[in-house]
């Protein structure tokens, strides 16, 4: 990750997610249930090809019955999915309620005792932790399919120590979501911020140009991400090659704490999610750094909203962290034939076009990216412009040791202006001390 790993190869080659899936910390910054958009059901064509696609000779196991887990704005897609499976295979599959953020755990109660989902969704950071435990089944009679059409970004996420696991359903990052009717062009830069700051800003009236979750490291890395800092060498694997501390990091900490006084003068605790929501809807927050779970709100409230990628820093594009969500089919499964047939047949070209009709999720497989409905939906492509210059979270188990003294270090220098390398210093050497200590 010490260079950008990109989300494209290609505008044209590339299927992006518009809803949450990440089991880090920003979870407590958005709503649970919300999907991204209100899209129509999915047509005829799409729904006869997601029960055309190769199972590549593998049949479900007889008296098989499938259950699978999945959040609540997925059910409507994942019934779809299982009454098609049906259909095909005359395995019945039951859809229950699990967020994905809470499946790691629950599956590591239930999948030993037999209780648990065959199939499962989490956010891909988690699934180093998942393959540690022996929870989840390879991807071996899929494989070379998953890795031929989706993403590389996503068929890495879906990859630990080698060896594919997951079945790649969606990526997302968050971007740049502003206010069109008070901000005509979206920013290109974080000058061009500062300037329309000096103009807009009137604190004393809750009217802030941009705002950001100042205290959650998963939306201050773009800052430090950009200039050169990265989390885990060798494109994530590596535990003991930290880079939140580098010069690249140290500058790009020294920008970050420059926004208090040029742009948004609060303490971090004074930014909520729900406190962003609030003025954005009110029409006296312009700007705000945010994933693509808040459109729905955004859109209810009538605002007229753009999505742009957020603008560069010191000229250099910001570097956000992208999230990819993968089925996996559980260990303990009694049926994994049965398991792995579903877990591809809801992740093929076809289920993934449904599943962004449905409940606004873009696809991590490549055709479906160029389906016109896809390429045609401009808050979808400004996600997807952001992704170009995206980061595939580490899913090595070690990323749960990165968030909380990350952003206990960026309160600080935010809050009380500590100096950015000394801060950083100790924020990494707390890391390397926790990982030395959970081997």
């Amino acid at each position: 990750m010490k260079k950008s790993l990109s989300m494209l190869a290609a505008v044209s080659a590339v299927a992006l997610t518009v809803t949450a899936c990440s089991s880090t910390p920003e979870e407590t910054a958005k709503p649970s249930a919300a999907a991204a958009t209100e899209a129509p059901k999915a047509t005829a064509a799409a729904t006869a090809a997601a029960t055309t696609d190769t199972d590549m000779g593998l049949k479900p196991e007889a008296g098989a019955k499938l259950v699978v887990w999945d959040a609540p704005d997925q059910k409507a897609f994942i019934e779809s999915m299982a009454k098609q499976f049906e259909a095909k295979y005359k395995v019945p599959v039951k859809f229950e309620e699990v967020n994905p953020p809470d499946q790691p755990a629950k599956l590591t109660a239930d999948g030993p005792a037999g209780v648990a989902a065959d199939v499962t969704v989490i956010p891909h950071d988690n699934l180093g932790k998942m393959v540690s435990a022996n929870l989840y089944l390879p991807n071996d009679v899929f494989a070379d399919q998953t890795k031929k059409e989706n993403a590389e970004a996503a068929v890495q996420g879906a990859t630990f120590n080698n060896t594919l696991f997951g079945y790649p359903k969606s990526v997302e990052t968050y971007a740049l979501i502003y206010n069109k009717d008070l901000v005509k062009t979206a920013p290109k830069s974080f000058d061009d911020v500062v300037a329309f700051a000096k103009t807009y800003n009137d604190p004393g009236k809750n009217k802030f140009a941009f705002m950001f979750d100042i205290g959650n490291f998963y939306f201050d890395y773009a800052f430090l991400a950009g200039p050169g800092g990265y989390v885990f060498g060798k494109n994530g694997t590596d535990k003991t090659d930290i880079g939140l501390n580098n010069d690249g990091a140290v500058a790009g900490a020294k920008f970050f704490a420059s926004l208090k006084k040029d742009v948004l003068p609060v303490k971090s605790g004074d930014v909520t999610y729900d406190i962003k929501k609030g003025l954005f809807t009110s029409g006296k927050l312009a700007m705000d750094l945010n994933g693509p779970w808040t459109i729905l709100d955004y859109k209810n409230a009538k605002i007229n909203i753009g999505v742009a990628p957020i603008p560069t820093i010191n000229g250099k594009p910001a570097v956000s962290f992208a999230g990819i969500k993968i089925l996996g089919v559980n260990a303990y499964t009694k049926y994994p034939n049965a398991a792995k047939l579903f877990a591809h047949f809801a992740t093929s070209q076809a289920a993934q076009l449904e599943n962004f009709k449905i409940s606004g999720q873009l696809p991590s497989n490549k055709a479906a990216a160029e389906d016109a409905t896809v390429k045609n939906d401009e808050l979808a492509t400004g996600f997807l412009q952001q992704l170009k210059t995206s980061q595939a979270m580490p899913s090595i188990p070690e990323m749960g040791n990165i968030w909380t003294p990350m952003g206990a270090a960026l309160g600080d220098i935010w809050n009380d202006g500590k100096d950015p390398k000394a801060t950083l210093d100790n924020a990494v050497k707390q890391i390397k001390d926790t990982n030395a200590a959970t081997k």
